[in-house]
């Protein structure tokens, strides 16, 4: 009996470690990717290409789940125009969303999902005001918040 709590024990801490590090990485992909969004809601494309390679780069240490993260943030880091960079940071967002969603990998309780029906995209954000990254300057505030944490 006691070998059967001790090894329930290993469990729990296991799956609590390896929840903790999926929380720790997602938050490795966050940091940039929240650079990303500010960027685009000042109509800025100048540091996007550093920031997705970054992302790229934490989400190849999230394994076969995070790649698609992987190759979304590859792909605007090839951006190089607003219009482009902010349909490749729809695929990004979907990719990120996705993944939190099926690695029930939280982003964070000071993160919202954020929808813009002008567009038909989400996207993560501090919470806060919204701010757009699809419309930037041009309509900041276009979107709702869906879900928070």
């Amino acid at each position: 009996m006691k070998a059967l709590h001790v090894f329930v024990l290993c469990v729990a801490m296991a799956t609590s470690a390896a929840t903790g590090l999926a929380a720790d990485t997602i938050g490795a992909v966050l940091t940039p990717y929240f650079r990303i969004q500010s960027a685009l809601v000042d109509d800025r494309v100048d540091t996007i290409k550093n920031d997705a390679l970054i992302v790229a780069q934490e989400a190849g240490n999230l394994g076969a789940p995070g790649k698609p993260i992987e190759e979304a943030a590859t792909a605007l880091s090839q951006a190089t125009e607003i219009g482009e960079a902010r349909e490749a940071f729809g695929r990004l967002s979907d990719a990120v969303i996705a993944y939190a969603d099926s690695t029930r990998t939280s982003p964070g309780d000071d993160v919202a999902t954020v929808y813009c029906p002008m567009v038909k995209k989400s996207w993560l954000q501090k919470n806060g005001d919204v701010k757009n990254p699809y419309f930037g300057k041009a309509m900041p505030n276009c979107g709702e918040k869906k879900k928070i944490g």
